[in-house]
């Protein structure tokens, strides 16, 4: 497995964690659990967005491990 798409799994796990997290804060009736889990969904939303920008520097400056 390459670095490239390594990284690439990486960001879809925090994709789908990211969205699991959204979706519990929707479920959840306690304020205090539903705050919790939107606070988690946004800092994993930040951590994809940190991560993306990486993975394209990376694939620009490193081909060899660009996703094909």
């Amino acid at each position: 497995m390459t670095v490239g798409s390594q990284l690439h799994g990486t960001l879809a796990s925090l994709r789908s964690i990211e969205a699991t997290l959204s979706t519990l804060a929707q479920k959840t009736e306690e304020q205090e659990a539903r705050e919790a889990f939107h606070q988690g969904a946004l800092k994993t939303r930040t951590v994809i967005h940190e991560l993306a920008k990486r993975v394209h520097q990376v694939e620009n400056e490193e081909p060899q491990y660009q996703q094909t």
